[in-house]
């Protein structure tokens, strides 16, 4: 039997129940309920609908199409994962780069320092002469000492010495531009600390550094106390 022929037997089937309940509802005095028996004739329409041979490729449809839409959502997921990963990549990366630049920059400034430092230290190494001039001996000092730090370096030298490297405190002994006590401490940088601005304004330039930090933080101290 056809999909076809199935349907109009349903149908006139339902209808002869439809007619039948109608004579017996009017002859018992009853009300007819003819919607009910559509709706039972609808059903069993839509059942024969579908041959029994054809079922089976419908549940293989179903199954499919449920299949690729698990695809699909797995897919979709995938991408999510895949973009999540490539942004946290992109992250890390971006984080390494700013570290290994933050690190590059350091080490050049690191190294400019010290070239800058070694810079200074070679300049001490000025001419032996028997006398020296508050110039000359001012000049020795600006080309060893940072520039930001002169102003500070100065003052204290003022205070200290007025620019004499061959100074001597009566009372102390303190000695040369920085007065330094004992004066002989200064012999960690040269012999001849007695005789040569420059030893003296190399050591001077090292215990402000060491002691204080830099030449400005000394003279702060020197404010202050009156001494550093």
């Amino acid at each position: 039997m056809s999909p076809i022929s199935v349907r109009g037997f349903a149908v006139a089937s339902a209808t002869a129940v439809t007619a039948v309940g109608s004579v017996v509802g009017v002859a018992s005095g009853s009300t007819a309920q003819p919607n009910d028996a559509e709706a039972t004739a609808a059903d069993s329409t839509l059942l024969a609908d579908i041959p029994a041979g054809q079922q089976a490729q419908v549940q293989t449809a179903s199954l499919t199409q449920q299949a690729d839409a698990q695809a699909i959502a797995a897919d979709a997921s995938a991408k999510k994962d895949a973009e999540a990963s490539a942004r946290k990549a992109a992250a890390q990366t971006a984080i390494d780069k700013k570290e290994a630049a933050e690190k590059a920059a350091k080490e050049a400034k690191e190294r400019a320092e010290a070239e800058e430092a070694a810079s200074r230290s070679s300049s001490s190494s000025f001419p032996v002469q028997s006398s020296y001039t508050v110039a000359q001996i001012q000049s020795m000092a600006q080309s060893m000492v940072p520039s930001g730090q002169w102003q500070c370096f100065s003052n204290i030298v003022d205070h200290e010495s007025s620019w004499n490297y061959q100074a001597v405190n009566a009372s102390s002994g303190a000695y040369g531009l920085f007065q330094a006590l004992p004066g002989s401490k200064m012999s960690s940088v040269g012999s001849d600390w007695q005789t040569n601005p420059a030893t003296q304004i190399k050591w001077g330039l090292n215990y402000m550094d060491s002691r204080y930090g830099s030449p400005c933080e000394a003279w702060s101290f020197w404010q202050a106390n009156n001494w550093y």
